[in-house]
């Protein structure tokens, strides 16, 4: 099933290319970037970057006490994380989390895996609360909009509440592999409400900011409404999450994008030619970072502000 996963990812990958070279020509589909104001398209990039050390700030604030004064090593494995996971096909990337984590951190599979999946739930839920408010906004209105996400939200505490129970009725934790992730995500939480909302925070500021900027750059290659361009990053988002993707996402992210764009009137070809860039965008900033990442310090850093 791996290999034919792999086969797949690179057939979506290759019939990517071919597909846009027939439609558009790659010549012609770059060609809007010569257009683009360098500064702000500098400022888009420098963002991104800061989406990133918000990453790395709640990785460093969850493991504090034994990531303490090394925060610039946190940011490394961050920066390089985000690089594998964007470029290895079917999510492969993810399993450098753990093992850069056992690396740099002596921190075991065992606990940074369920944490890792703690933080991806709490990046779904996000992205749910923002897909919530886009689409709900123009639909039903900017208040039931509004109550909507205040009841989403309200699941966190209750959430947070409910976990140890949940997880004592999950019962044997050695009677699957799914219900021992499951038992050890629920321990990955974490023990105190105020470092809870903390981790919460430390999310909700990176998508945020992290949406915005990608809203911006897709406004660049194409005029849509404010509730499309923020459904359609999301949309693109998603799409890692899919069982079977192209190498980087190519196919499925756009795939998402354009989704999410045509119930707006939006022309195939426009938005898939905007969302072909604006993917583009997103492996830039990626690979930049990745590059960055070596040259930082791996040994014991100093923490100045933490």
């Amino acid at each position: 099933m791996p290999n034919l996963r792999s086969l797949l990812s690179a057939v979506i990958f290759i019939a990517f290319l071919v597909l846009v070279e027939a439609w558009f020509g790659w010549r012609a589909l770059l060609s809007p970037w010569r257009d683009v104001a360098l500064p702000g398209i500098s400022a888009a990039v420098a963002l991104t970057l800061f989406t990133y050390w918000l990453r790395a700030l709640r990785v460093y604030d969850y493991y504090r006490h034994g990531m303490r004064g090394r925060f610039l090593v946190c940011l490394r494995l961050t920066l390089v994380h985000n690089l594998l996971n964007n470029l290895l096909p079917m999510r492969t990337g993810e399993l450098s989390f753990p093992v850069l984590m056992a690396r740099h951190f002596q921190v075991p599979p065992t606990h940074s895996v369920p944490v890792l999946l703690w933080f991806r739930l709490m990046d779904l839920h996000t992205l749910g609360l923002f897909a919530w408010v886009a689409a709900g906004a123009p639909l039903l209105g900017p208040w039931a909009a509004l109550s909507g996400a205040a009841v989403w939200l309200a699941l966190l505490p209750v959430a947070q509440r409910l976990a140890p129970e949940l997880r004592d009725r999950l019962g044997d934790p050695q009677g699957g592999r799914v219900r021992a992730l499951l038992y050890r995500a629920f321990d990955a939480l974490p023990d105190s409400p105020r470092a809870f909302w903390r981790a919460w925070v430390w999310t909700f500021a990176n998508w945020l900011l992290k949406l915005a900027v990608f809203v911006w750059v897709l406004g660049v290659f194409l005029e849509v409404p404010g509730a499309a361009a923020w459904l359609a990053v999301i949309a693109g988002d998603l799409t890692s999450v899919l069982p079977v993707h192209g190498v980087a996402g190519a196919g499925t992210y756009e795939a998402g994008v354009v989704a999410a764009l045509l119930p707006f009137g939006v022309s195939a070809d426009a938005a898939l030619a905007a969302a072909v860039n604006l993917h583009l965008f997103l492996l830039g900033s990626a690979v930049f970072g990745g590059l960055l990442a070596f040259a930082l310090p791996g040994g014991r850093d100093t923490l100045q502000n933490g």
